[in-house]
């Protein structure tokens, strides 16, 4: 009786510890980002674009695409960006009848693009007689992992990153549909 009691002491004594250790082991947050543009042309001419994971050529930052795999489940591609930084990704998932697609980084160097465990959704959907509504959906963690993140690798860092890409991609991506090019 006297051993059940003190273990339970013992118990009740460390599950405050425990409670506070665990706050101040607090990392980083999940992020995510949605941004949506409409653009006047119908949605297989948008997707014929989009759809294709082996070209990002509508990505203005991106220089060139590389890839294997098609659009198969599991195909990769590697983006080379104008800067000279270097972006691998898989394709998780890929549904062309919904127009959909997922994917995720797979190496990245944080002072390229500063996420770490980024996962994407792309979409298309029809917005009215020959328009089309295109979102781009993603999660990720900031470029640091550990508690008190150097300037260049804080939350607001990699949402200001993530949030410039996907705005100035669909814009660019509005512009070559719409333009014709």
């Amino acid at each position: 009786m006297l051993k059940r009691l003190v273990i339970a002491a013992t118990v009740v004594g460390l599950v405050p510890l425990s409670l506070c250790s665990a706050a101040w082991a607090h990392g980083p947050s999940r992020q995510k980002v949605s941004e949506t543009i409409e653009i006047n042309a119908p949605v297989d001419k948008v997707w014929k674009v989009v759809g294709n994971f082996q070209d990002a050529s509508w990505i203005p930052v991106v220089a060139k695409t590389e890839g294997k795999g098609g659009n198969d489940i599991n195909a990769t591609r590697t983006l080379t960006l104008k800067n000279g930084g270097v972006i691998e990704e898989q394709l998780d998932k890929y549904e062309p009848d919904d127009h959909m697609y997922a994917y995720e980084i797979t190496k990245v160097d944080v002072k390229v693009f500063p996420v770490n465990d980024y996962s994407s959704h792309i979409t298309v959907e029809a917005s009215g007689d020959n328009k089309s509504t295109v979102t781009w959906w993603g999660g990720f963690y900031r470029g640091y992992m550990l508690n008190d993140p150097p300037p260049d690798l804080t939350d607001e860092v990699a949402l200001k990153a993530v949030t410039g890409l996907y705005k100035a991609s669909l814009e660019n991506l509005k512009k070559k549909i719409e333009g014709g090019n």
